[in-house]
């Protein structure tokens, strides 16, 4: 079965850290563009950032720039999604997709996984 699988949403105070794992089951995230999207209650999906495997090209929304930092370990064939000095705006919950040219700005991505809930919270 193909599929992504997200891990490592929790809860945490405001100020802290989290750090989000996306595996792939059934296919290898080698040849496509990773990204991480978020959706917040009763808001849109957005994007949060993204990483290229061709051309390492990395993307941040503003929100997190300076903050979150996005990596791959293609031996583990994993993306991360280090996660830090959260506040209560960055609650939601938190999901991977995949494709071959994929883009922050869109939602057409081909594969997206079932998503991590993340809650910043005192």
């Amino acid at each position: 079965q193909v599929q992504l699988v997200e891990s490592g949403g929790g809860l945490v105070q405001p100020g802290g850290s989290l750090r989000l794992s996306c595996a792939a089951s059934g296919f290898t995230l080698d040849y496509y563009v990773i990204g991480w999207f978020r959706q917040a209650p009763g808001k849109e999906r957005e994007g949060v950032a993204s990483v290229s495997r061709k051309d390492g090209r990395i993307n941040y929304a503003d929100s997190v720039k300076g903050r979150f930092t996005i990596s791959r370990d293609n031996a583990k064939d994993t993306v991360y999604l280090q996660m830090n000095n959260l506040n209560p705006e960055d609650t939601g919950v938190y999901y991977c997709a995949a494709d071959f040219a994929g883009s922050l700005d869109s939602l057409k991505w081909y594969y997206w996984g079932q998503g991590t809930q993340v809650t910043v919270s005192a």
